[in-house]
Order: structure tokens, then sequence, then C-alpha cells
């Protein structure tokens, strides 16, 4: 073991070591057992013997989690990740573990073929990953670990050594991925937004032809049942996409899928703002960095908010309806005319929509030294804006409840009843993916809305994350709110954690991967945005829940949303890492998020008693991440 390893592993079993000899193992000292667990001396395993490599994604909200217990680690998760960046600025969704052997996960390196078919676009020699991505929550991960310890950050020049790297990877995705031409980035396959078998994809997969079924196995069924997966056609599908991905040398804008998603976006804009605060940090200006996340902000709202359904929807660039692009929006966000980093250097890769996507750029592929983007361009930032917390619309104080909230399903701060009210749990939804409304709410379904041509008629808690942004107005982050506790979703009324889709929806299964479980990465999200907007009991009700759950689970992968059952593998380490961090709360060290949003949770549970310990005999299923 090397010096850096000795010294995390001791920082951890310093935290580890909270609970009394002799009692009960406290919530907290349990998820850091857990993250001890899946550490493979560089990173985190989502899962151990499951998951056996390093997820993008995953990473960032270990890490955020992991400064709770040893800021060294966390720090260093996160430049495990970015070391295998590639030379357009992308980060590949998988960081494969050459001593994991080939049949253990599908699709394995030597499908994705990194260092030969994504060799124009910059894939590293030496490490094999994937060559899709997933939602950049890194550079928001990176603000937070730095907060929990700024010496040791400052002392290993880690803000200055991911800085580059993290710029480089939000010019890939404001230019390589603007494929819409409206200024939001694009996903070009359904793993790359997370939610990898939502319904929201169902349209635009219905497009692609599936790989023939003996062109590939399977692995993921070896570990979970078949009714709680992907189907084979859906798989099929989703290999194909990403074969002709790569046969493409991962060019970007060539494929049959191409689909705008909010909480994607909603991640960009939340580290666009981080991204302004770490350059502050280093001694440069972050106000154009805000200015950018702002005008995304608006973009979003332009783009993917329909006020029929009440919250934001994916917008599907393949469909018909996105064969005449409208003009509206029609010059990319991000793409400045000069370009020049916080330090005055010449950014490359500031390419025009419709450029060829592979091998323009270089930038960002060493650690130190490049260009940021097109940070400090003249005129940028409009006159007067403060450079940090600039957006303060729609920051109530606790107990304030927006004129017209009160609705059907949804009550003020004031007069809310019990948070989760007990109700019998629905029966398991048939072949059909069909599940009735639980009896406390027999109303019959409303209507089903019409979006705006383009917008896939499909809700998921994708829609709902953007209340993570300061910067929305505020008729909107109510009818997010409405909708959010509403019949759809059933916050504080009807479920015990926040459903992945539509209670509602004719596609709904509380089992089926991302068709309906809940998720404790995405109410982490949704709890922060509450509580950006000044919803406080409805955020401390979902942490309680989300604690209690994840408690009740062993860190289960995710849960039914009615009963709580866990699902999927148990001990993951996401669960267990943003477990920490609803736990830590105030004792976080970091009072403001990016762009106003606030990090302190109200009541810190204690970590020295087993009051957050729930006792629950609950069945578990095995699982696949896809």
């Amino acid at each position: 073991m090397d010096r850096t390893a000795q010294l995390v592993t001791s920082s951890t079993e310093r935290s580890i070591a909270y609970d009394p000899p002799g009692s009960p193992p406290s919530l907290h000292a349990r998820a850091a057992r857990v993250l001890e667990a899946n550490w493979t001396g560089a990173s985190t395993v989502p899962s151990r013997g499951l998951y056996p490599h390093q997820w993008s994604w995953d990473s960032a909200f270990i890490a955020i989690g992991l400064r709770h217990l040893s800021p060294l680690r966390a720090q260093t998760e996160l430049e495990t990740l970015l070391t295998a960046q590639w030379g357009d600025g992308r980060i590949p969704h998988i960081v494969f573990n050459p001593s994991v052997p080939l049949d253990a996960y599908f699709p394995s390196p030597d499908f994705w073929r990194s260092s030969t078919a994504g060799r124009t676009a910059g894939a590293p020699r030496t490490v094999q990953t994937s060559g899709i991505v997933q939602p950049p929550v890194h550079a928001l991960a990176a603000w937070l670990v730095h907060r929990a310890d700024p010496g040791l950050s400052r002392s290993r020049g880690f803000l200055a050594r991911v800085y580059p790297r993290l710029a480089a990877w939000h010019r890939y995705l404001l230019h390589r991925r603007d494929l819409g031409g409206g200024g939001l980035a694009s996903v070009v396959h359904p793993w790359e937004q997370g939610m990898d078998n939502s319904p929201a994809w169902d349209l635009p997969l219905s497009r692609v032809t599936p790989a023939p079924a003996r062109s590939f196995r399977r692995a993921d069924l070896d570990h979970g049942a078949a009714e709680d997966r992907p189907t084979d056609l859906d798989y099929g599908r989703y290999v194909r996409l990403a074969a002709d991905y790569r046969d493409a040398g991962y060019a970007d804008g060539t494929g049959e899928f191409a689909v705008e998603d909010p909480a994607f976006n909603a991640l960009l804009i939340a580290s666009e703002h981080a991204l302004a605060r770490i350059a502050d940090e280093l001694g440069a200006t972050g106000t154009a960095r805000h200015a950018r996340a702002e005008r995304l902000t608006q973009a979003l709202v332009e783009r993917l908010w329909d006020p029929a359904s009440g919250m934001f929807l994916c917008r599907d660039l393949r469909g018909p309806a996105s064969a005449g692009r409208e003009a509206v929006g029609q010059a990319s966000v991000g793409h400045d005319a000069v370009g020049r980093d916080a330090v005055g250097q010449a950014s490359d890769g500031h390419t025009t929509v419709g450029r060829d996507a592979v091998g323009q750029a270089s930038v960002g592929h060493d650690a130190v030294g490049q260009a940021s983007d097109g940070h400090t361009t003249a005129g940028q930032a409009p006159v007067g804006r403060d450079a940090v917390g600039q957006a303060t619309v729609g920051h109530v104080t606790a107990g304030q409840a927006p004129a017209g909230h009160a609705t059907a399903g949804a009550v003020t701060a004031s007069d809310r009843g019990p948070v989760f009210p007990l109700h019998r749990p629905p029966a398991r939804p048939t072949a059909g993916h069909e599940a009735s409304a639980p009896d406390l709410d027999p109303a019959p379904a409303p209507a089903a809305p019409t979006p705006a041509p383009g917008l896939i008629p499909e809700r998921g808690v994708s829609g709902l994350v953007p209340l993570l942004l300061p910067g929305l107005p505020r008729d909107i982050v109510t009818a997010l709110l409405r909708t959010a506790a509403g019949p759809h979703f059933g916050l504080g009324t009807t479920t015990r954690l926040l459903p992945s889709y539509d209670l509602l929806g004719e596609a709904f299964d509380a089992h089926r991967y991302w068709r309906g479980p809940a998720w404790f990465n995405t109410a982490w999200l949704v709890e922060r945005g509450l509580r950006t907007h000044g919803e406080r009991q409805q955020a401390d009700a979902l942490r309680e829940s989300a604690l209690e759950l994840a408690a009740a689970t062993d860190f289960a992968e995710y849960v039914d949303p009615y009963t709580g059952e866990g699902c999927g593998a148990t001990g993951f380490s996401w669960t267990a890492a943003l477990a920490l961090d609803l736990l830590h709360g105030e004792s976080a060290g970091d009072t403001t998020l990016p762009g106003g949003m606030s990090a302190t949770h109200g009541t810190t549970i204690a970590n020295s008693t087993n009051s957050t310990t729930v006792t629950a005999d609950m069945g578990f299923k095995g699982g696949n991440r896809r």
C-alpha cells in the first residue's frame, strides 16, 4: 500500500470509530463501511462483485459523500476518473478495471474498443473505457470536495489540476453535443442520461433496429430477474446504438438517437455555476460562467418546459416533429467568438454547429495548463450582474408557500399533514406494466398532456431535477412543486420515495429498472432543489425518508416507491455516500452551493447513536446496471 492509500485508509477508519463500544452501528458507520468495502485503492466500484468497474456519475456522487470521511480519498476518486478523459474532452461513462475478466460485465472493453475506435477522438491508449458519457455532476462534486477541506485541496493543487479537465468536459458538451442548435447538450444513447431504461426512451428507440440476440450475451440476467430488467428487445437496441457509435469512430451527430434531457442539462448548469466558483478560487473571474449558466437555464425553459405537463420533458431531435428545427434559440449557448480561458489563453475547440465532431480538439487531455472554454469573452456578462449568488429568484424562507401552490395533491407548508401516511401498497403490475393508483388516491388519471412538437410525452423524475437551479422563474418552480406532490409522483403523500417515472403512466412498473422504482441519487437532487426554493418541510421529509430507507434496505441500489422494498444490489456505493451527505447536513462545512443553492439540511441526525437505524424484514433482488 502506498503512502496515499495509507493516509486515506486511516482517515476513513477514524471516521468509522464514532460509535461507542457495544452500541449498534450508526447509519454513519454502516455507510462508511460500505464505501470502505467498495474501495479499490484508487476509486470506488458501485457494488463489489456485480459492478466491478468505475462509473462516471457514480464516482461524482460517491466523492460528495466521501468528503465527509476522507477529503483526500474524495479528491482521489475524481482524479482517477479524470485520468481516463479523452482528448476531445469527454469523460467516459465507464473506466474498466483490467484485472476483471471480460465476461464479468457486458458491454466489456473488447466491445467498446476505445483505444482503437476512439483514437481520432483522443481516447487514452493505456486505459480502456467506454465511448459514451454520463451526466456532468463532476464540477459540482469537485467544488463540494474542495470545500470539505480547503487547506488540503490547496496544498495538493486539487482544483488547479482538475479545473482544465472539467472545463474541457463542459466545452465538449456545449459544442460537440449541441445537436439541436439551441444551446442544450444532447445524449446519443439512453445509457448516457443515467436513467437507462426510462419510458422516455421508448419512442426514439422504436426507430432503432435491434442487434441480433445471438450477437451478444446479457450478463445482467445472471444477477437479476428478467422482469426487473430491460427487455431483450430494448437491450438489442442499446447494443445497436453503441455499436454504430463505435463504428463511426465515436463521432457525434451521426446516430439515430439524439435527445435533449432536462436532468442532464440541469446538472450541466449546476456544474457550470460550480466551475465559476472554482475559477474564483483560482484567482480568475467566474462572471462569464455564471452568465452562461443563466443562458443555459433560459434555453432549458424555452426548449424543454411543457406547461401542459407541469414539468420539463425530453426533446427528441430525430423525430418527425424535429425535422424542421425552430428558429428560436439557434445561437448556441457558450459558442463564444474569442474563447479565452481564465488566464487569457486561446481556447481551441470552439467549433460551430454542424462541424465534424471527431478530432477537432485535444484541449483538456493533459491535467495542467489547458484552455478552459470561453471564460472571459468581452460583453458576455450582463452589466451589473453579480458573479456569485446572482440568482436569487424563488428563494423564500421556510414555511412560505407561493400563491397558487395549494392544489389537489399539494398542500401548503402550514397545513401539510403527515408526510408519509400508512397505506396499502398496490399489487405488482401485470405483464402490461400498468399499475393502478393506490387506494388513497382513487381519482381517475388526468388526460394525457399534449406537449409541444418534439417533446416526448412521458413524465419522469428527470423533469423535476431542474429544481436544483436557482434561476428558474417562480411560476415554473410552483408548477414543479405541484407536479411532484400530485398524483403523478406522490411526494409526501402516496410514495415513500420519489418514483423514477409517472405513477399513472401506462409504462409504470414499481420494480423494473428506471420505469418506476425510486433511486437515492434522484432523491438527493430533488431534496437539494426543494431546499433551493425554500420548501424546507418537504425537503426535510424527503431527507428523512431517504435515510430511513437507506438504513432499512442495507443501502439498496433502488427501492419500490410505494413499499420501500429494496431492489437491485445492496451495499450500493452512491446510496451510502449520499446518505452520509444527508446525515452531515450543516456539519458539511459549506453553506452555499454553486449558484446560490443552500447546502444546509436542517436538523442533523446524531452520528453517535443508532437513532436512524431501522429494522425491517425486507426482501432483496439481485440486479445489474444495464
